[in-house]
C-alpha cells in the first residue's frame, strides 16, 4: 500500500475536530487547486514570474493544511524559482519543478477527494 501523502490528523485538527468542516475544506481546496494549477502552468508557459510566484505560494499554503508535504514543497521550490527569475523570465529548472508539483497534487488528489467525500470514523483518523 502507498505511503499517504497527506495527514488526516493535522488536517483535522487545523480544522479544531469538526469533520464536516474538513470535508467542506478539502472540497474548496480541490476546487481552487484546479484553477491555480491551471494559472501556474499558463504562467509557466508565459514565463510570468509574479504570477508564478502568487499562485505557487498560494498552493504551498493551501496544501500545507492537509499535512501534503511534498506537494508543499513542490509549490515552494516553484515559487522560488519565480522570485529569482532572471531577465525576460529566465527560470533553470521550471519544467522539471512544474512536472514534480503536478506529479505530488496528482499522488494527494485520491485522498483529498476522500476527505471531501467520506470521512472515516474519528478514531481510525
Amino acid at each position: 500500500m502507498p505511503a499517504e501523502t497527506i495527514d488526516r490528523a493535522a488536517a483535522l485538527a487545523r480544522c479544531g475536530g469538526d469533520l464536516d468542516l474538513l470535508r467542506e475544506v478539502a472540497q474548496l481546496f480541490l476546487d481552487n487547486a484546479s484553477l491555480l494549477m491551471f494559472e501556474i502552468r499558463k504562467a509557466v508557459d508565459g514565463r510570468d514570474a509574479p504570477t508564478l510566484a502568487r499562485a505557487a505560494h498560494t498552493l504551498k499554503g493551501s496544501v500545507a493544511n492537509f499535512g501534503a508535504d511534498a506537494a508543499s514543497k513542490a509549490a515552494l521550490r516553484l515559487e522560488k524559482l519565480a522570485r529569482g527569475a532572471g531577465p525576460g523570465g529566465e527560470m533553470p529548472g521550471l519544467e522539471e519543478a512544474l512536472a514534480t508539483l503536478e506529479a505530488e497534487m496528482e499522488r494527494a488528489r485520491p485522498e483529498l477527494s476522500a476527505l471531501a467525500s467520506q470521512l472515516p470514523a474519528a478514531d481510525s483518523i
